[in-house]
C-alpha cells in the first residue's frame, strides 16, 4: 500500500542511509523520483534544517548528466524530505570490482565533482556507495547533505557523516576542509573501483582514520595512466592535491556547464522552509497521470494498428478484394465501438478521444486506397511482413 507525503506518492522503500531513507515515488506528472525522508533525530535539529534548507538553494543549481539533481524539498513539518533525479541502477560499492571501464568512470567523476564545485558545493561523503552506476555512466547522488547537517546534535544523534577510509586527512583531523577534501574521496572512490580494495585497509573506523593520516594509500595494482593522479589526489596536504578543473585537464575530460538553474527564492528571502520549483504550476494527482498516460497509450495502438492494417488490405486489394473489406471493415468497426464508449464516459480526453478515432478510420482507409496504387502487391507484402515481425520483437521486448 502506498502512501502520500506532500504531492508524492511513495511506492517503495530503495534504502537507507545516516540521514534518511530513501523512496522510490510518483511525482504530480507521474514520473519517478527519488525522496529521501530524513531521520527523526535530523528533522528534530532547527539549526541542522536551517543550514540544510539554504544549501538546497545552491544544491539546485548543480546540473549534469552525472549527479542526481535536487528537483524539490520540504524542511518543514514532521518529516522533511528531499526530492531528486532517480537514477536507475546499482551503487558502485554493489558492483564486481576492479570496474572494467575505469576511464569511463573516471571522467563521469571528474565531470561530477567539477560540476559541483563550479556551483559551490562540497560533497562531504563521496564514497562508492553514493556513485549509482546507471548502463555504465556514473552519477553522483546525496551531495551537499553532509556537509549541511554536519553538527554536533545531529552528529550525536547517530549519524556519520562521512565514510573513514574516504574522508580526507583534515576533516578526520577536525581543521577546516573545502573542495579539495571532495578531491581526496574521489581519489579514494576511483583506488577502490581500480583495485576492488579500500585504499586504507579495513577495520576499526578509528584503525582507518590512523592510516590515511599517516600512512601512504594501497595503490598497487591501479593502472599506469592513473596512479599518478590518484596519488596526488590522496596527498595528506590540502593544498597539494590537484583541483577539480586540472583532474578533468589531466584525464582528457571535456565538461560542458549546464545551463544554470534558478532557485525560487534566496536564502535572505525564505520565510519558510518550503522550497518549490523553479515554475509554479498545477500538480496533477496520480490518478490524472495515470489516466493521462492510458490515453496516450491507447492513441499510439490506435493509430499504429490503423497503419497497419492499411497496409495489409493494400496488400491484398489486388488479389483478394474480398479480404482487403474485411480487414477495413473490422478496424472501423472497432474503432467505432471504441468512439462508443469514449462518448458515455466521463473521461477528460473523451474529445480528444473522439477526434483520434474519426481520423484513424479516414486515415486507415484513404492510406490503404494510396498505398494501392504507388506500390505493387508484392511490394506490400512485403512492408507488411516486416511490420508485423517489428511488431512482434516490439512486443516481446516491452
Amino acid at each position: 500500500m502506498s502512501e502520500r507525503l506532500g504531492s508524492y506518492e511513495l511506492l517503495s522503500r530503495l534504502g537507507a542511509g545516516g540521514f534518511g531513507e530513501v523512496h522510490l515515488a510518483l511525482d504530480g506528472e507521474g514520473r519517478t523520483v527519488a525522496v529521501k525522508v530524513l531521520h527523526p533525530h535530523v528533522a528534530a535539529d532547527g539549526g541542522a534544517l536551517a543550514r540544510l534548507a539554504r544549501e538546497v538553494e545552491t544544491m539546485r543549481r548543480v546540473g549534469g548528466p552525472h549527479v542526481a539533481e535536487v528537483l524539490d524539498a520540504s524542511l518543514e513539518g514532521a518529516r522533511p524530505y528531499l526530492v531528486t533525479r532517480y537514477v536507475q541502477g546499482r551503487p558502485l560499492s554493489a558492483v564486481p570490482v576492479p570496474v572494467e571501464d575505469l576511464r569511463r568512470l573516471a571522467a563521469g567523476l571528474a565531470d561530477a565533482l567539477l560540476a559541483m564545485h563550479e556551483a559551490g558545493v562540497i560533497h562531504r561523503d563521496l564514497k562508492p556507495a553514493n556513485v549509482i552506476l546507471a548502463e555504465g555512466d556514473p552519477v553522483v547522488i546525496d551531495f551537499g547533505i553532509a556537509s549541511a547537517l554536519d553538527s554536533l546534535s545531529v552528529t550525536a544523534s547517530g549519524a556519520v557523516v562521512g565514510t573513514p577510509g574516504y574522508l580526507a586527512p583534515e576533516v578526520l583531523e577536525g581543521r577546516s576542509a573545502g573542495v579539495e577534501a571532495d578531491v581526496f574521496s574521489f581519489g579514494a572512490t576511483l583506488a577502490y573501483a581500480a583495485t576492488g580494495r579500500q585504499p586504507y585497509g579495513q577495520g576499526p573506523a578509528s584503525a582507518v582514520a590512523y592510516r590515511v593520516v599517516h600512512h601512504p594509500p594501497d595503490l598497487a595494482g591501479v593502472p599506469d595512466w592513473l596512479e599518478p593522479l590518484l596519488r596526488d589526489c590522496l596527498s595528506t596536504d590540502p593544498a597539494a592535491r590537484p583541483t577539480a578543473a586540472q583532474i578533468c585537464a589531466r584525464l582528457g575530460v571535456a565538461h560542458v556547464p549546464s545551463p544554470p538553474r534558478r532557485a525560487t527564492r534566496t536564502a535572505d528571502d525564505m520565510v519558510t522552509m518550503e522550497l518549490r520549483p523553479a515554475k509554479e504550476r498545477h500538480r496533477r494527482s496520480v490518478e490524472e497521470s495515470r489516466a493521462r498516460h492510458r490515453e496516450k497509450v491507447r492513441r499510439r495502438w490506435m493509430i499504429g494498428s490503423g497503419l497497419f492494417v492499411s497496409l495489409l488490405a493494400a496488400a491484398a486489394r489486388e488479389p483478394l478484394p474480398e479480404v482487403a473489406l474485411f480487414l477495413l471493415a473490422a478496424y472501423a468497426l472497432a474503432v467505432v465501438s471504441d468512439a462508443g464508449v469514449a462518448l458515455f464516459s466521463h473521461s477528460p480526453y473523451r474529445r480528444m478521444r473522439l477526434i483520434t478515432d474519426l481520423v484513424s478510420v479516414a486515415g486507415a482507409v484513404g492510406l490503404c486506397f494510396g498505398l494501392a496504387a504507388m506500390f505493387s502487391t508484392f511490394t506490400l507484402a512485403l512492408f507488411a511482413g516486416t511490420a508485423l515481425v517489428v511488431g512482434i520483437v516490439f512486443l516481446l521486448s516491452a
